[in-house]
């Protein structure tokens, strides 16, 4: 599904629930319509403060996340860094998953195709209907492993 179209689908499922167009909420969608991976509500916040000069409040940020999440517009991605992330939900051909580095917290999103004939194999053979899944690798990305490698020598 191309940003576009989620954005669109998204503003339409707003008003079916009865939400008006606001400047904040269509700041957030074209905000994570754009963006390839999760966020946290306050990268979201100093991203929106970066690119205009009207800021949207974090409990704004809050408010939108959870109308969007109620919707099915957006998933929480749990990364284990004790914040939550949200993105927005793709179709399964976007599917991904989140490789998230312990020294920074970057978080960066991987596809795998074998990874996914395996899962799909595996829910084969488990007692488990399986309706979803996330993989979540943490490690050090290129930049915290120079930086460690430093400290070694």
């Amino acid at each position: 599904m191309s940003s576009s179209s989620w954005i669109d689908r998204a503003h339409a499922l707003l008003a079916a629930d009865g939400r008006k167009r606001g400047g904040a909420r269509t700041a957030v969608l074209e905000l994570l319509g754009g963006e390839s991976c999760a966020l946290t509500a306050v990268e979201i916040e100093d991203a929106l403060r970066a690119q205009s000069s009207r800021a949207v409040s974090r409990a704004s940020v809050y408010r939108i996340l959870d109308q969007l999440e109620c919707l099915g517009l957006v998933q929480r991605v749990e990364t284990g860094q004790a914040m939550v992330r949200y993105e927005r939900v793709h179709e399964h051909d976007e599917h991904h998953h989140h490789l998230v580095c312990d020294g920074c917290g970057l978080v960066m999103p991987f596809s795998d195709a074998g990874l996914e004939r395996a899962i799909r194999s595996i829910s084969e053979r488990v007692p488990l209907s399986v309706s979803e899944h996330e993989i979540v690798l943490h490690g050090a990305c290129p930049d915290c492993r120079d930086v460690e490698g430093e400290h070694h020598t």
